[in-house]
């Protein structure tokens, strides 16, 4: 044990919930299934969904909000979506309560009992192509780019922080365009931005796919998937981005006239990523000591302690510090508090994944140097004061780099070609991670793997090549390999 930590070796289960309490990123509620986010965890989702919109809003989309509550009638007007949510689905059936004539509190007004159920959003789509029925009604009116930010229900009963929660917050895109391949470099193009904002922001590889037709999202012709590696062998789905073809559209009666003046459906996407990413970056980057989180994302970058407390001349320099840092736009803080020793907050400081801290003693300031000690590594440097600033920046990207190269050397320790199931199922069992094999393309043998090892497809890679073999199962026929692991 280490602050509390269960070791990951131990019981990553345990360890992961340990993280997420004692780095203060999130708590239970009062409502089974949903987490309190505290202000830590909610400012590391601020980074993150500060770097996406942006990321967002340069290839073209605007944001909008649509309502939280969806007529019951308006999933059931596309088969495979209503579906695919239908067990998912918090449902509003009264709008009133009314005081207990026998006198024990509150009850549902059975006289509120609405016409129509209202489903609490399991996601947007529904609600969003009635929508755009009054606002599209010619090739003048595309493309329509619009994502939002939100909170959704899907009532989970099993549930993890972050990971899965009956209520968590993402962000949903959904786009109208005049033609099919227009749509589908679309669902593309943000597919492109999800790899790049996993890789560049969270320091996190991902392997691009196309889910299989078993796994796509409810009422799509194609989903893109970026698929991660945790350290305990399971993957993780971080995004997805979907082809929805001309299927809600057709659903709710959006039509368009087109440049040869006829009538057509548009075609469309939708695309999204959640809250669940804090939990991969937790579970890409931290130790047994508590959560690393890489710098482009570290709400605060910088912690610099007075050792032994607070002293008129340290304080004076530490203004001088902060000044140099924040000139190089890193977010740094000067620690003031008095009752807490420096080992105290050394500790706290690293359990929370600060990545710089910056001890400050009046004999360095003799030697005119600070302590300066990374999160990732846990090495120390005395580096001049003079230049500091110069040297923190270089020091956090080489931090952001690092953490990305370390996860890259898992994944590539955890990928492994199989070609036979004894093979495959020691791999899935022991050794965990990607299972690269051959598989014969029907739904049928993907749900008897699925069943015999609690593996899935994750994804078909698209820079998979073509290469005849033989399905790990069934020996049938395949024209290339695909990524099974288990997952999150």
């Amino acid at each position: 044990m280490s602050k509390g930590i269960t070791s990951r070796t131990d019981n990553y289960s345990q360890w992961y919930l340990d993280i997420v309490k004692r780095a203060d990123l999130a708590d239970n509620s009062a409502v089974r299934g949903c987490m309190v986010i505290k202000p830590h965890g909610y400012a590391i989702w601020e980074n993150m969904k500060s770097a996406l919109d942006q990321m967002f809003k340069e290839t073209g989309h605007v944001n909008a909000y649509f309502p939280l509550f969806i007529p019951k009638s308006f999933l059931s007007r596309e088969a495979e979506h209503v579906e695919g949510f239908a067990k998912e689905c918090a449902v509003v059936t009264h709008h009133r309560l009314k005081n207990d004539p026998n006198g024990s509190g509150l009850i549902v007004d059975p006289d509120a009992k609405l016409e129509e159920e209202l489903v609490v959003r399991p996601t947007s789509e529904t609600i969003i192509w009635n929508t755009y029925k009054d606002w599209i009604q010619s090739y003048r009116d595309l493309p329509l780019l619009i994502n939002q930010w939100a909170n959704v229900v899907r009532w989970e009963m099993r549930t993890r922080p972050f990971l899965r929660t009956a209520e968590f917050l993402w962000q949903e895109g959904h786009t109208a365009h005049a033609s099919r391949q227009e749509a589908i470099e679309e669902a593309e193009r943000i597919h492109e931005i999800y790899a790049r904002f996993a890789e560049d922001f969270m320091a996190m590889p991902v392997i691009k796919g196309r889910k299989t037709a078993n796994e796509r999202f409810a009422g799509a012709e194609e989903t893109y998937t970026i698929e991660a590696l945790m350290q305990d062998g399971k993957a993780l789905q971080a995004g997805t981005s979907h082809f929805l073809g001309q299927n809600f559209a057709k659903a709710f009666d959006v039509r368009f006239l087109n440049e040869s003046n006829q009538e057509d459906y548009v075609w469309a996407t939708s695309w999204g990523v959640s809250t669940r990413l804090v939990g991969g970056m937790i579970m890409t980057h931290s130790d047994d000591d508590g959560l690393i989180v890489p710098p482009k994302l570290a709400p605060l970058q910088v912690i610099i302690v007075p050792i032994p407390k607070p002293a008129p001349e340290l304080n004076e320099v530490a203004e001088k510090v902060m000044r140099a840092l924040r000139d190089k736009g890193i977010s740094v803080k000067y620690d003031m508090d008095m009752k807490n020793r420096p080992g105290f907050k050394f500790a706290e400081y690293e359990l929370k994944g600060i990545p710089v801290r910056i001890g400050m003693g009046m004999r360095d300031l003799e030697n005119n140097q600070l302590e300066v000690a990374r999160r990732d590594t846990k090495s120390k440097s005395m580096v001049p004061i003079e230049g500091i600033g110069d040297y923190v920046r270089q020091l956090l990207d080489e931090i952001q780099a690092n953490l990305f190269q370390q996860a890259v050397q898992y994944r590539a320790e955890h990928m492994t070609e199989v070609n036979d199931w004894k093979t495959f199922t020691e791999v899935l069992e022991e050794k965990g991670g990607f299972a690269s094999a051959h598989w014969d393309g029907t739904t049928e043998t993907e749900l008897e793997i699925k069943e015999k090892t609690k593996a899935t497809i994750r994804c078909i890679p698209l820079d998979a090549k073509e290469e005849s073999g033989t399905c790990i199962l069934t020996g049938k026929p395949s024209q290339g390999r695909v990524l099974f692991a288990k997952a999150y």
